[in-house]
């Protein structure tokens, strides 16, 4: 469709059902039909008014237990959240694919005839990009060039995954633009992974890219990555009475790349201490028994970091039986225990770089204060810096949001919904 005849079903209710789906509110889906108004305008500025211009949306993630384990192979609970990143994009007749992101100033332009990894774009929204495209040919399906305009929710540095989302973005636009959407919401997150940890540089595992691509919420046990289970989750936390929150202490993930890659690597050397290259593999009662072992071979930290594994990925399995038995109460007490976790074994939730900077640590001591043992909070995410989670009864939200946000700021303090749909086209 044309500016113009995409302008007009945008105005009229076209959308609106598919819109509700992932935006909840008749006031969302308003507010939203603007948002959409202002990335096509951007794309018509950009790249003229002809083209079939269509609509695109990926989720940010909340991660709800399963901490730094997917890239051991471990188990965990994400869910899709509401905050998301949107595209207006059309084909284009070049091998030239064209992204531009309302809130950077810069445009990618990739020559998608060139598809090996540029060191010189390492960590840059071009190498993910790049990567994307090298996915989707290495698994056989088309590629070709298109422009598009972006804007996103998803705040970077927020612990919710706005590079995922990008990813799974642009890895949508290419399986709905070239390949009518028979790319697996599973294989666009396993591309999206393979951009990141080989084009754009960051080890990280496969739990962000899934939560975005397959939307809704899931236990994933990442045993085989390549074939991951994932089993839907039935479950509303508004009917318990409770909301999540996500509480951004404005501290940024820049520069904290190999803070994320120790603890990927020491939990793997800790496994090649019994012949192994992923914790998943490792019994863990063979792994207490030999504590020494791994302290002397690797480090006190990687035996650390061990534990934490093991101990997350058993109460992944107690969460969801917990969710499944609408036992909310035993929920909180494990998502808490996953916090401390984090804190005591796993190590991250300041950065070693800058012990007295503790934004993290701080959002979750005044959440403890507030809550006074009511709801739930944990590290979110990658941790070291970004953002916490927290499980607020509903009768509590505007007292935790009123006070938390004198520490952090005005609109530090997010209310999500669990987004049904991952990424897709809105049609």
């Amino acid at each position: 469709m044309s500016y113009n005849d995409t302008l007009k079903k945008l105005e009229s209710s076209r959308y609106d059902s598919f819109m509700k789906k992932i935006y909840f509110t008749d006031e969302k889906v308003k507010e939203q039909k603007e948002r959409y108004k202002k990335v096509l305008s951007l794309y018509t500025s950009l790249y003229g008014e002809d083209g079939d211009i269509r609509f695109f949306s990926a989720p940010g993630r909340s991660e709800v237990c399963g901490n730094h384990t997917d890239h051991n192979r471990g188990k965990v609970i994400a869910a899709a959240v509401n905050l998301d990143a949107v595209a207006a994009a059309a084909k284009n007749d070049e091998s030239i694919v064209r992204v531009k992101s309302a809130e950077y100033t810069k445009s990618d332009i990739i020559d998608i005839s060139v598809l090996e990894p540029d060191e010189n774009e390492t960590g840059s929204s071009a190498a993910l990009i790049r990567g994307v495209c090298r996915g989707f040919v290495n698994r056989g399906y088309k590629i070709g060039g298109f422009n598009a305009a972006t804007m996103t929710q998803v705040l970077s540095g927020s612990g919710l995954s706005s590079s995922a989302a990008f990813e799974v973005l642009i890895g949508t636009c290419l399986n709905y633009l070239y390949n009518d959407g028979k790319v697996s919401a599973v294989e666009v997150a396993q591309i999206a992974q393979y951009a990141e940890n080989e084009f754009f540089g960051k080890p990280c595992g496969l739990m962000d890219q899934m939560a975005c691509s397959v939307g809704g919420f899931v236990n994933i046990d990442f045993k085989d990555p390549s074939n991951p289970v994932i089993t839907p989750i039935d479950f509303d936390f508004a009917s318990c009475g409770h909301n999540l929150c996500i509480v951004d202490t404005r501290a940024s993930h820049a520069d904290l790349t190999d803070e994320y890659g120790a603890i990927r690597s020491e939990m793997e050397s800790a496994a090649e201490c019994f012949g192994k290259t992923a914790l998943r593999d490792v019994d863990e009662k063979e792994f207490f028994e030999n504590i020494n072992t791994v302290r002397e071979k690797v480090s006190e930290r990687a035996v650390l970091r061990g534990l934490h594994f093991f101990g997350e990925n058993n109460r992944v399995d107690k969460q969801t039986k917990a969710l499944s038995d609408g036992d909310f109460e035993t929920f909180k007490k494990l998502v808490i225990e996953s916090g401390n976790s984090s804190y005591m074994y796993n190590q991250n939730v300041f950065s070693a770089k800058a012990p007295l900077s503790q934004p993290v640590s701080l959002a979750l001591a005044m959440s403890e204060y507030i809550l006074k043992g009511k709801g739930a909070w944990r590290v979110h995410g990658g941790g070291f810096a970004g953002t916490i989670q927290a499980f607020v009864p509903s009768d509590m939200l505007s007292v935790y949001k009123t006070e938390i946000e004198k520490v952090f700021g005005e609109s530090t303090c997010y209310v999500l919904n669990v987004r049904p749909v991952g990424g897709c086209e809105i049609c």
